[in-house]
């Protein structure tokens, strides 16, 4: 009887699956309407830049998307391979010039970013803030000094305590109050500096998960080697905590990049502030589902990529995984 009952539920939850995937098929193929995507195309890529100079942003899209492709598919040995560190450092700065232009390009000012190109440089400009703030974070709270090892446990709960959308208020309002006469920050800067401040916090927990997770005995073994407690965790504890801490930085990185979309609520026009902007054209009322389909597929690529670049880095730091 259990049998029977058991393939009656499994032929039934075939069925619907099968139903449902049809219809959703149907609906894609032929009774969705993607003008509204195929016809702003550009407009996703890189916002409102320059007509004339939409080759620096997608040079740069272009550019990651490449890296990317060969980071997982390259050649593992080699001087590739070795210099592959370098070029992925190098892709922000780059990014920055091509985008602001300068030295040899011409000006483009920050208003003008936007689509892809702006959702991207935000997540990896904030991203390479937070990192290294995250882990001085970590190693202030395990601190053997009382007034660094409070005041960081203080910023990681007050910054754990507060909403994202506040902070990026606080970032975007408050922060040119602190700025001396004169001096101004865009909107762009800011946007990032505030979310650095904000995952930073989450960023120490989990490389204080990893710190935690180094026996003693390493540290142990290092001092019988003569290693001075600065050689020690720059060379024993600190890379076996990050390579621990790997999954939930990737977490955080991949939240980093979905959360780049509230800066559509402050008037930055990433990838939901280009869409909620079309849906805004009287040719465009109505096309909702598309419109958000395609943003839900933009942001599944972006962070399958990142995930994907994340496990093939904890396979290539593993010491056992990683050997030819």
């Amino acid at each position: 009887m259990n049998r029977w009952l058991d393939r009656l539920i499994t032929l039934t939850l075939i069925a619907l699956l099968g139903w449902g995937g049809w219809s959703v098929m149907h609906w894609l193929l032929h009774g969705a309407n993607w003008s509204v995507v195929s016809s702003n195309l550009p407009l996703y890529a890189v916002g409102s830049y320059p007509a004339d100079q939409r080759w620096r942003p997608l040079l740069w899209i272009a550019g990651l998307i490449a890296l990317t492709l060969l980071t997982l598919m390259g050649p593992r040995q080699g001087l590739w391979r070795r210099a592959m560190p370098i070029a992925w450092l190098a892709m922000a700065p780059l990014g920055l010039w091509l985008l602001a232009g300068g030295l040899g390009l011409l000006p483009v000012g920050t208003r003008d970013w936007g689509g892809l190109t702006l959702t991207v440089l935000l997540t990896i400009g904030s991203g390479l803030l937070a990192l290294p703030l995250g882990v001085l974070l970590a190693l202030g709270r395990r601190s053997a000094l009382p007034v660094l090892r409070w005041s960081s446990l203080a910023y990681i709960e007050l910054m754990r305590a507060v909403p994202l959308i506040a902070v990026l208020f606080f970032g975007q309002l408050l922060i040119p109050l602190f700025l001396p006469p004169g001096l101004e920050i865009n909107r762009v800067l800011r946007a990032v500096v505030a979310f650095a401040l904000f995952a930073s916090a989450y960023i120490a927990e989990d490389v204080r998960g990893g710190l935690q997770a180094i026996p003693p005995t390493q540290q142990e073994a290092a001092q019988v080697l003569g290693l001075s407690p600065r050689q020690t965790l720059q060379l024993v504890v600190l890379p076996q905590a990050l390579r621990i801490a790997l999954p939930s930085l990737t977490n955080q990185a991949v939240g980093l990049l979905q959360n780049t979309s509230l800066m559509a609520i402050l008037g930055l026009v990433e990838l939901l502030g280009i869409s909620r902007s079309l849906l805004a054209n009287p040719d465009f009322i109505g096309r909702y589902l598309e419109v958000y389909l395609w943003l839900a597929a933009v942001y599944w690529l972006a962070c399958t990529a990142m995930a994907l670049l994340a496990r093939h880095l904890e396979i290539q730091l593993d010491p056992v995984r990683s050997k030819p």
